[in-house]
């Protein structure tokens, strides 16, 4: 499977297969999971696994989830972009998103596109 364009997400609707609950503990480096984050299936992200994707707008812990995908974490020291999936499709600015993936993006650098 080839890598996956993060760009052609933007503004589309698409369903999240849900690995790290809200409220989660990452398995290796134990910090808590402030979203839901997890996967886009069938996709093929630069470090070889699933698009992975952060999914706001949804307040417990799920299994999946869908929604719009309203921005991309351009990681520019690490080869794995993140989608932002917005599961009422409302927009977030650039400053919220930042807030919200803080908890494991404050680790790279990153720009985010939108």
């Amino acid at each position: 499977m080839k890598k996956t364009n993060v760009k052609d997400f933007l503004g589309k609707e698409v369903s999240v297969k849900i690995d790290r609950k809200l409220g989660s503990r990452h398995p290796k480096h134990g910090f808590m999971y402030m979203l839901n984050y997890g996967f886009i299936p069938n996709t093929m992200s630069g470090d070889g696994e699933e698009l992975d994707a952060y999914l706001i707008g949804e307040f417990e812990p799920v299994e999946e989830g869908s929604g719009k995908v309203i921005a991309v974490i351009h990681r520019t020291n690490d080869d794995d972009d993140k989608l932002i999936v917005s599961k009422d499709g409302k927009e977030y600015s650039d400053d919220a998103i930042r807030a919200l993936t803080e908890f494991q993006e404050k680790y790279f650098e990153s720009v985010i596109i939108k």
